[in-house]
């Protein structure tokens, strides 16, 4: 089998189809003190294969907390299930922002093992969604409010 190799259209083909937008966050690529990576959803250590429909575009808090993990406890339940998969699964569909749009909610085993594995409401985070929200920037656009 060859190995696909991450260009620079193919990381450009990435960073347009997330909107430039973290996959698992959804925090924006503009609004960021460190660069996005494009990481790959079932990480090569476990198989993964970089190819289009394996990658995502990550911000940095993501792509280190995620690491090499595919599967996570649901917080409720305690059954281990797998982890939101970009290419896959619709975010709306797992996750919605809370009333004032600074918390990330998981709304299904996924999306739920998905915030804590990833720690989607990591305090700089909030932090900075609550000032983008006041200013108009936040959240991105398509994104649903629970």
């Amino acid at each position: 089998m060859i190995e696909h190799r991450l260009t620079i259209e193919l990381k450009r083909v990435i960073i347009d189809r997330a909107n430039g937008c973290c996959e698992y966050c959804k925090s924006q690529a503009k609004f960021a003190t460190q660069a996005f990576s494009v990481e790959h959803i079932i990480p090569r250590s476990r198989g993964g294969q970089t190819v289009i429909d394996n990658l995502a575009l990550a911000c940095q808090g993501c792509n280190n907390h995620k690491y090499m993990k595919i599967e996570w406890n649901d917080p409720i339940t305690g059954v281990v299930v797998p982890l939101f998969h970009p290419r896959k699964l619709n975010w709306n569909d797992h996750f919605a922002w809370d009333k004032n749009f600074a918390y990330v909610i998981g709304l299904t085993p996924i999306g739920r093992a998905t915030v804590e594995a990833l720690q989607l409401n990591r305090a700089g985070l909030v932090n900075l969604r609550r000032v983008l929200f006041i200013s108009g920037a936040h959240p991105p656009e398509g994104l649903g409010l629970i």
